[in-house]
């Protein structure tokens, strides 16, 4: 590209801030999340085609309100500020924001009063989300109102000279439909981007900055079989080859078949390096009577390491560590000094390095969201079943056994699982669900089977529906899925006579039951 073509997107808090970025990049331009507080000279430096300023949970007037450095409005570059941002380029350019008596949340049509690029090719009356307490009374010098609503005279406003754009609602939940029509507005038309970030560009960049980084040298990485793992795998080793050694540890505590597929994938398809580990003694060993969560997931994190350690101990030359970390990975794992912004997780591909092992990290999918991950693995050749597979727990099924974990019970589990999958996809709802799976819950209950009463363990079903894990709602299987489901785990898996199903959204829950 021959200029920087990224737009920024300033958080200050907003919950919907991954939103913005995400709807950028569907305009096919690159967008990347920074703190609020990034100072002007920083992002002179980085010269960025457009700034947007997001949304946020604080009042303008409140004392310890998150302020953008105010030389970003004399950079000459195209800015966008959204509901807080707005609120915040009014209040710092002159204008006055008054605290709302009452907030104006849900579902509002605004009509759209003057020109503005921002609207072009949209309809003079559109239905958009707001979400706001307070409200713009009036507009700083160089300001004109160019929409409104009912409520709110000041529902999106521009500068008649400089390319700086203000809107009280929020384009880019799927509650204002033509809200990324809005958005590509401001990418293509205000900032000049061309929409050329796509995944043929990022994987050919890639490719190269790759093999720039590593210069010949070896590179491991740690294989779980999941999405992102699996991505950045075929991705190295499009790049380097043979320099590329994949480990992957059978913990025991897979789904059923797992290691079987991820060798004959990687290592049959592929022709890739691959180190297998069976460690299923060990981890169910340093497991055994272990009923804490938190404790067996010290555990398995700990014994993974060893075990990985050992083996890459055993490859001469090796410089590198590469991981399938993510952009989600990377703002949730991360605490960011004076964003507004809660730590959601401690994510278990960021950091965590064993010191001794001395490596660099390679992390080429760091700048992706999972959508784009999956596109590149489609790129990359890898099936639609590895590409669309649904998340799993890095500790594997050890969460989703409630109390001790232990073989007999683990393939009960197994079974369990290929069936849910099974059924999900016969009804062609896998695809579409984020997550499905079983949880084995140590409660015997009893059961008539045949002529006999059975005294056995309760299987509890869980599908949720989700963006990106951080919040989650239960799914409404069809009835006659979640029958067929639940006769097939008592018909068919031994020592199961109760099958019952999760309608916990998160939060107050979380997906995982541990």
């Amino acid at each position: 590209m021959a200029k920087n073509e990224t737009i920024l997107v300033l958080d200050f808090g907003s919950q919907y801030s991954q939103l913005i970025a995400r709807r950028i990049r569907e305009c096919k331009v690159y967008s990347r999340i920074v703190p609020f507080h990034t100072p002007a000279e920083a992002i002179r430096s980085e010269a960025p085609a457009g700034i947007i300023l997001s949304g946020g949970p604080a009042s303008v007037y409140q004392d310890n309100a998150p302020k953008c450095d105010p030389e970003i409005f004399r950079l000459g570059i195209p800015i966008l500020g959204i509901c807080y941002g707005l609120q915040l380029t009014v209040k710092t350019l002159g204008g006055t924001v008054a605290r709302g008596s009452a907030r104006e949340y849900g579902k509002a049509e605004i009509e759209v009063t003057d020109e503005s690029r921002l609207f072009a090719g949209l309809p003079q009356r559109l239905q958009v989300w707001m979400s706001h307490g307070d409200k713009v009374t009036s507009l700083p010098d160089g300001f004109i109102p160019t929409a409104k609503t009912e409520n709110t005279e000041f529902a999106a406003i521009r500068h008649t000279e400089k390319n700086i754009y203000g809107i009280q609602f929020h384009p880019e939940v799927v509650h204002t439909p033509r809200g990324t029509e809005l958005i590509r507005n401001f990418a293509l038309n205000i900032c000049g981007c061309t929409g050329s970030w796509t995944m043929e560009s990022f994987i050919e960049r890639s490719l190269r900055e790759i093999r720039e980084t590593t210069k010949g040298e070896k590179v491991i990485l740690g294989l779980s079989g999941g999405v992102d793992s699996s991505v950045a795998a075929a991705l190295i080793h499009k790049a380097i080859g043979d320099d590329l050694t994949c480990i992957f540890v059978n913990n025991g505590l897979l789904r059923k078949n797992e290691a079987e597929r991820v060798q004959d994938l990687f290592a049959g398809t592929f022709q890739m390096k691959l180190v297998y580990i069976d460690a299923t003694d060990l981890f169910l060993d340093k497991l055994a009577g272990v009923t804490e969560p938190e404790r067996k997931r010290k555990i398995i994190g700990h014994e993974f390491i060893e075990v990985f350690d050992s083996a890459a101990m055993k490859i001469e030359n090796v410089k590198f560590l590469a991981q399938g970390t993510t952009y989600p990975d990377v703002i949730e794992s991360v605490p960011i000094d004076g964003n507004p912004s809660a730590m959601i997780k401690s994510h278990h591909n960021v950091g965590g390095l064993p010191e001794k092992m001395n490596l660099k990290l390679l992390e080429p999918l760091s700048r992706l969201f999972k959508d784009e991950v999956r596109e590149v693995g489609r790129k990359l050749g890898l099936p639609e079943e590895m590409v669309m597979r649904q998340p799993f727990p890095g500790p594997g099924l050890a969460v989703r056994m409630i109390g001790a974990v232990n073989k007999k019970d683990l393939d009960i589990l197994r079974e369990a699982d290929v069936i849910i999958v099974e059924e999900m996809k016969k009804a062609g709802l896998y695809y579409k669900t984020w997550q499905a799976f079983p949880v084995f819950i140590p409660v015997k209950t009893v059961g008539v089977m045949g002529d006999e009463r059975t005294y056995d363990n309760v299987i509890a079903l869980r599908a949720v529906e989700s963006q990106d894990g951080m919040t989650a709602d239960w799914v409404r299987l069809p009835y006659d899925l979640m029958e067929r489901i639940s006769t097939r785990i008592i018909n068919e898996v031994n020592g199961v006579n109760r099958v019952v199903y999760d309608i916990t959204s998160k939060p107050p829950g979380t997906i995982e039951w541990e």
